[in-house]
């Protein structure tokens, strides 16, 4: 016999009642724990995603946190980009296994139909005819997957790429998976334009900062209180410094400079100055404020160029300019001054015939005759020490080179109460090179050592010009020395004499030129220029040739310097 209690529950269905509750509160919590699942997918998502991070190793994430709680095999991403879609990243690897393309066309694509349709897609793959319409299914079936999802990603109402995800199980998805998939692609299409915008802020600064390294000029960036925030390589070298510093260290007291820098921060304009910096450097200087948001001058950019070479070659073209007006003004005096002098070496050598030697007019006219050679001399070395051809390298003795330097200028300075010695090494080796331009080497050294004799208060003014033969192990050199017992120069000078435009004479006496040209032309033949100097006893400058320039310009080759 049923007892009491039982027929109660059968007859009211209380038990049927509580199976039924918890099946529902079972069903409840399994629901909640997957949606809570899915909200930490996202969030771990959003809280692993890493500019530095790869995405591939991006997918393997997401796939692993998938996996808790769907079925899932195969993930990939596919990114469109100048209306072409292209497989950028997949987890595992096997799609590239496969042999297929990673290119994806309109014509037999899954995921264009998701992206035209801008909508998710859902497929079973099975044998049917259906495998032949699209080309990933077709891949997907040879890796053995049994149904795939292809999501839209969208960026700002942009279709950027599609998110595809396939499993090895037939699985079917409901209105909250779907749903929970749409936002994880949302969130990793939030990831990929914020790599895509970091990329390009990053590359922007790496071809900016590239730029600013390039430039052969000096670049610095310095705050309003002269602090060297930032600069190019070039002033890293130029400036000789390891690590940001204040515009006091960098240029010292260079007056003029800070003049330029004050300017600009009282006019609140771009300055520009040309200026002597660095040892007698040339630079033009360009000083730019920086205005922060709220028009307040915060900084300044300075752009240094340094046009020395400019300045020596424009200086040089006014030269050749001057060199040009003389050598025409010298063809013009010879042609007026030959006819004459003609006459007279002529008529002295009819009139020396006729006389005997014995005569008192005979010396005369002897005299008459050696100055009329004389002039006739110097006229044709004028010629061509200025003349405007092409410089020929050829062989030739520095001994000439001196004979023909004093014939022009050797009787100017001696007559300034300066005695020349001269020795010459005979017979001399012949050099290859430009006896005009040796030549000018010369008459710079001479005029330096007359110059220097001038405020001399020695009682025997001298120069001595020598040549000499030196071994050097096999090989032999031609040097040619001035000397003069004047001024010398001082020690912390020396390094400086042959810089540019450097000079301790008076503006009307020199340009600061001298010396640098004769250094280039020395180096143009292969050799150079040495000085040795006591200050207030004298000074030596050595003209040191190869008597053969290996290498460099062969015999008959033309040089034009300048």
């Amino acid at each position: 016999m049923v007892k009491r209690d039982e027929m109660i529950e059968l007859l009211t269905g209380v038990q049927s009642s509580k199976r039924n509750y918890y099946t529902e509160l079972k069903k409840t919590i399994a629901e909640t724990k997957k949606k809570n699942l899915q909200l930490e997918i996202i969030n771990d998502v959003m809280k692993s995603f890493n500019v530095n991070m790869s995405m591939d190793g991006m997918l393997k994430n997401i796939s692993d946190k998938l996996k808790t709680i769907f079925f899932i095999d195969h993930i990939s991403l596919s990114i469109r980009k100048n209306n072409q879609l292209m497989m950028s990243n997949l987890y595992p690897m096997e799609w590239k296994d496969s042999g297929y393309e990673l290119i994806f066309y309109k014509e037999k694509s899954l995921f264009w139909e998701a992206i035209d349709s801008r909508e998710m897609v859902y497929q079973k793959i099975s044998n049917g005819s259906r495998i032949q319409q699209y080309l990933e299914l077709d891949i997907l079936a040879k890796m053995k997957m049994k149904c795939v999802l292809a999501i839209p990603l969208f960026s700002k109402d942009n279709i950027i790429g599609v998110l595809c995800i396939s499993s090895k199980k037939e699985t079917q998805y409901n209105h909250a998976d779907l749903s929970f998939f749409q936002q994880l692609s949302d969130q990793l299409a939030v990831c990929l334009e914020n790599v895509r915008l970091f990329n390009e802020v990053l590359n922007s600064k790496k071809e900016w900062e590239n730029t600013f390294r390039a430039v052969k000029d000096m670049i610095i960036v310095v705050d309003i209180n002269g602090k060297i925030l930032r600069m190019n390589d070039a002033a890293k070298n130029d400036l000789n410094l390891k690590d940001e510093r204040n515009l006091e260290e960098a240029f010292g007291q260079e007056t003029d400079f800070k003049k330029l820098l004050l300017k600009c921060i009282h006019t609140r304009e771009p300055s520009y100055e040309e200026l002597k910096l660095f040892n007698q450097r040339i630079c033009e200087v360009h000083s730019y404020p920086v205005f922060n948001e709220i028009d307040e001058m915060d900084g300044m950019i300075l752009y240094l160029k340094d046009v020395s070479n400019k300045r020596i070659i424009e200086a040089q073209l006014i030269q050749s300019g001057k060199l040009a007006a003389i050598g025409e003004m010298a063809a013009g005096v010879a042609h007026e001054l030959n006819n004459p002098l003609t006459a007279v070496l002529g008529n002295s050598q009819l009139l020396l015939r006729n006389t005997e030697k014995n005569d008192l007019s005979y010396k005369l006219l002897t005299d008459i005759y050696h100055c009329g050679k004389r002039c006739k001399h110097i006229i044709q070395n004028l010629l061509t020490f200025s003349r405007q051809d092409e410089y020929l390298f050829e062989e030739f003795s520095v001994n000439e080179a001196i004979d023909q330097v004093l014939s022009i200028i050797g009787y100017q300075i001696e007559k300034q109460n300066i005695h020349i010695e001269v020795k010459k090494e005979e017979p001399m080796l012949p050099i290859n090179g430009s006896i005009q331009q040796i030549g000018q080497i010369i008459i710079n050294l001479l005029l330096n050592a007359k110059d220097a004799l001038e405020n001399c208060h020695s009682k025997q003014k001298k120069i001595t010009i020598a040549s000499n033969i030196h071994m050097e192990g096999e090989k032999k050199w031609v040097t040619l020395s001035v000397t003069d017992n004047g001024a010398g120069i001082q020690a912390d000078r020396i390094q400086e004499i042959f810089n540019p435009f450097y000079t301790t004479k008076k503006a009307v006496k020199g340009t600061g030129l001298g010396l640098s040209v004769s250094l280039g032309i020395a180096e143009a033949h292969g050799g150079t220029i040495k000085v040795n100097s006591m200050y207030e006893n004298g000074s030596t400058f050595t003209l040191i040739l190869p008597t053969h320039i290996e290498g460099g310009l062969e015999y008959g080759e033309h040089f034009n310097y300048r």
